[in-house]
């Protein structure tokens, strides 16, 4: 688990995985297919921005920042993730071993986290131990694929965000109390 300077905003983290998760599990397909939407959009206005800036912007800084190509590629970027979300549910399973890389990665970091705690002799070093392998267990199913479609792995997904995240909530709580 990552370590936070400020524990009301690994809590804050926390809590908005556990919501991440139930919105998962309530409608997994539409809630991805949102968020690619919403990435597209939030590209397409950045790309926007670089347009304007390259006409606003003095000729030389202009040529030199690359502001229209930029624009013009984030532009494209982002209309395709907004127009054509549904690319990605299709390519999920290459998608999925992304994602499953991301959670190993997560776990390994978790394991340093439970040793860290146990050479500080915390009392509680177990329960960041749990949260490392349910991120490492999970990274592995997730590795496999063993699934038929997009909406199980999301629904998997959910729960194990859910329970990683109270997880690390009751560690992140129970590590600054020692």
């Amino acid at each position: 688990m990552k370590k936070f300077d400020n524990k009301a905003t690994g809590i804050i983290f926390c809590l908005f995985e556990i919501v991440i998760g139930i919105l998962l599990l309530i409608k997994p397909v539409g809630f991805t297919t949102g968020i690619i939407c919403a990435i597209g959009i939030a590209l397409m206005v950045s790309g926007l921005i670089s347009v304007v800036r390259y006409f606003k912007a003095d000729a030389r800084e202009a040529e030199k920042a690359q502001y229209l190509t930029k624009g013009l590629l984030t532009l494209l970027g982002g209309g395709f993730c907004a127009f054509r979300s549904h690319w990605f549910i299709a390519t999920f399973p290459a998608l999925s071993i992304l994602y499953g890389v991301g959670v190993l990665s997560a776990g390994l970091v978790k394991v340093q986290f439970t040793f860290d705690m146990l050479r500080q002799k915390n009392k509680k070093w177990f329960l960041a131990l749990i949260s490392a392998v349910i991120s490492l267990a999970c990274a592995v199913v997730i590795l496999k694929n063993p699934f038929a479609t997009t909406a199980v792995l999301w629904i998997f997904t959910g729960i194990s965000l859910i329970v990683e995240a109270v997880f690390d909530a009751v560690t992140l709580i129970i590590s600054r109390r020692n």
